[in-house]
């Protein structure tokens, strides 16, 4: 058989079409090709920004040898974990069972049934110490295969048994405010004082955990929580991490300083951060913050956005098969774009050196201080961004994830209502529209477009949780009730496709008619992206305070139950519970409600609003228009002909206030 991949719609899976082996798609022909050959199945998983899947692919998958060697002994499956969540959780919790660690590329070996027997990530040309190379691998499992079929077969039996029940929901558990409490305490002894952050190297921006944080704060006054929050902020955007020159967040730091990152540029992470930088500037003041927030937005409307008006996924981390390539500075090219005076004065602001922070002498660019004269920065870093524009450029990976375009639809929804910038609101709508448009086939989404055309993998719970919550945070800033109606479309088609029907609170990260797995993934964990799970409660519970009363208690209690669900995962282990503690946060506080009635144009409307978006705690619902024009609206009149805000805890609503100032003290 040839290689499959060329029709293929992912940007990953077509890097591959013109290798020798010959790749198949994931598909149930694939696997009885597998059975019928009795061979085994190799899988290998990545996705189009990953530099180590590159890596791989040159060094093996393009070499002539040990292609013919993959195609002779095993049926070739390409995966991109991007489009295929489902899969790569699957075969992920298996790698990491086995090895203890995982990342990508993924490689596993399976039975023709599915069963993974042997797991690894990354395997080099030759062999390395502890590291046998691709090749040798190739040939040993082949060997086994043929000389202990049996015992590999059941070996892959008991590791599909044993991880199946790893997946059980978990026991109830209570998140009070002391659980709350206990979660933010629990930050403390892991926070990187010195560079801010958690752990050491690698260092991934733990936007969800700041989110909480920063909620924790707004309902407690929690110094250490806030402190936590601007010290990370503060590291991440001087560092290297951060693109100093056209705004937009790296995936991970190579180094525990934030120094080097590994460049690809992942529209989960770009749009996680906005909301925290732009929910932080509202509580800081601070002009950094703001300016951050701001050019991650606009770095995402101009880089990232589609020509059908969706995000892409990702900006690659290689350019021209080198990493960094793009990004990184010498001191001589400083001054060559500059000039000599200026190009010393920005080494000196951005840490270029001669001996170089990144690789050949090369620096990455952070922000040693803030610059004395901001307009000389301004104007230094249009010159620099417009001559790295004339650099050749990494790839973009311009389909469109739906989990993740709800992300950014939220992210740019919310910071375009607190700071009143219309055009990320209309960018966030018009990503809207696209996704609805396209993704949502008969009532059921898909997880993914390309060029405006829908694929084919259906969409999974993070897609319905994470677009339900982004289309109501639009319904927020704008007062449309379509994004309303199509976020509870969306939820109730997650209650009945994908909760668990003998735990309640509990979720599969599939729906009950998906293609069959090996196990039906169900991970509560909130890694790079809340899980499926934690999105959904979110949006339960949001939806719960913006609905009338015929949903109300429905969805709020759905998603009370599916916090208490994850309760042992948030007081146990918060740094992966980010997302579910935000929610609970937002739990803790009633919701907090605020409804502003008045005409439209209306400048006391549009001051009170405008007051309740920068001073409403986290988590918090803000609608604004005419009495009853909404659910959250109706029956709320004007006060003696005014506009006015009404404050609502948990449903239970304060009078109504027409001041500004009221309406501060209010929320405080």
């Amino acid at each position: 058989m040839a290689n499959q991949l060329a029709d293929a719609t992912s940007p990953y899976l077509l890097q591959h079409a013109e290798n020798p082996v010959d790749w198949r798609p994931w598909s149930d022909e694939a696997f009885a090709e597998a059975k019928r050959r009795n061979v085994p199945v190799l899988l290998s998983v990545g996705y189009a920004a990953c530099h180590w899947c590159h890596v791989m692919a040159h060094e093996s998958f393009e070499d002539a040898e040990i292609a013919l060697l993959m195609n002779e002994k095993f049926v070739n499956v390409k995966v991109d974990r991007e489009e295929r969540p489902d899969v790569d959780a699957v075969y992920m919790t298996a790698t990491q069972a086995m090895t203890g660690q995982g990342g990508w590329p993924m490689t596993c070996f399976l039975t023709p049934e599915g069963a993974p027997f042997h797991c690894g990530t990354y395997y080099p040309p030759t062999a390395r110490p502890g590291m046998p190379s691709f090749r040798q691998l190739l040939v040993a499992v082949d060997e086994a295969w043929h000389d202990r079929d049996e015992e590999v077969r059941e070996a892959g039996t008991r590791i599909v048994e044993e991880l199946s029940k790893q997946t059980a929901a978990l026991p109830e558990s209570t998140v009070d405010s002391d659980a709350l409490d206990g979660a933010a305490l629990a930050m403390l002894p892991e926070y990187d004082r010195k560079h801010g952050g958690f752990g050491t190297a690698p260092k991934f921006p733990p936007s969800m955990v700041l989110e909480f944080l920063l909620r924790h704060h707004d309902r407690t006054g929690s110094v250490e929580a806030l402190s936590i929050v601007e010290g990370t902020a503060e590291a991440m955007a001087s560092g290297g991490l951060y693109d100093q020159l056209d705004g937009g967040f790296s995936r991970y730091s190579v180094d525990a300083g934030w120094v080097v990152p590994h460049f690809e540029k992942m529209l989960y992470d770009n749009a996680l951060l906005l909301r925290v930088y732009a929910h932080l500037a509202l509580r800081s003041g601070s002009a950094r913050h703001r300016e951050v927030a701001s050019q991650t937005a606009e770095f995402l409307v101009r880089r990232l956005r589609t020509a059908e008006g969706g995000f892409a996924a990702s900006l690659d981390a290689d350019t021209d098969g080198v990493e960094g390539l793009t990004y990184a500075w010498t001191p001589e090219q400083l001054v060559e774009v500059l000039g000599p005076d200026d190009g010393a004065w920005a080494a000196d602001l951005l840490g270029v050196t001669a001996a170089g922070t990144f690789e050949h002498g090369t620096s990455t660019l952070r922000m040693l201080r803030e610059p004395e004269v901001p307009a000389r920065w301004t104007r230094a870093r249009e010159r620099l961004l417009i001559a790295r524009d004339a650099r050749p450029q990494p790839g973009r990976d311009d389909k469109v994830v739906t989990a993740w375009n709800g992300l950014a639809i939220g992210a740019l929804a919310y910071a375009g209502a607190a700071f009143g910038v219309r055009d990320w609101v209309e960018a966030a709508s018009s990503a809207a529209a696209l996704v609805l448009d396209v993704h949502l086939v008969e009532g059921r989404l898909r997880r993914a477009s390309r060029d405006g055309v829908a694929g084919e993998a259906a969409g999974v719970l993070e897609d319905y949780g994470c677009l339900a919550e982004g289309l109501l945070a639009l319904h927020q800033a704008t007062g449309e009730g379509r994004w309303l109606d199509a976020a509870v479309g969306l939820l109730d088609t997650a209650l009945a496709r994908f909760a668990d029907e003998e735990s309640a609170g509990a979720f599969h990260d599939t729906a009950d008619d998906a293609s069959e797995l090996v196990w039906r993934p169900s991970d509560p964990s909130d890694n790079a992206s809340p899980s499926g799970a934690s999105a959904t409660a979110g949006a339960l519970l949001t939806a719960s305070a913006l609905v009338g009363p015929d949903r109300a208690g429905t969805y709020r209690t759905a998603a009370e139950q599916a916090v208490a669900r994850a309760g042992m995962l948030a007081t146990r282990a918060p740094r992966f519970a980010g997302h579910w503690l935000s929610v609970a946060e937002a739990l803790a506080q009633g919701p907090v409600q605020v409804a502003v009635v008045g005409p439209a144009g209306d400048s006391r409307r549009e001051a009170l609003t405008d007051a309740a978006v920068r001073h409403a705690p986290g988590g918090a619902v803000v609608l604004s228009g005419a009495p009853d024009e909404a659910p959250l609206l109706a029956d709320r009149p004007l006060v003696d002909g005014l506009a006015a805000a009404y404050v609502c805890h948990g449903y239970v609503c304060d009078r109504p206030v027409t001041e500004v100032g009221e309406l501060v003290t209010a929320l405080h």
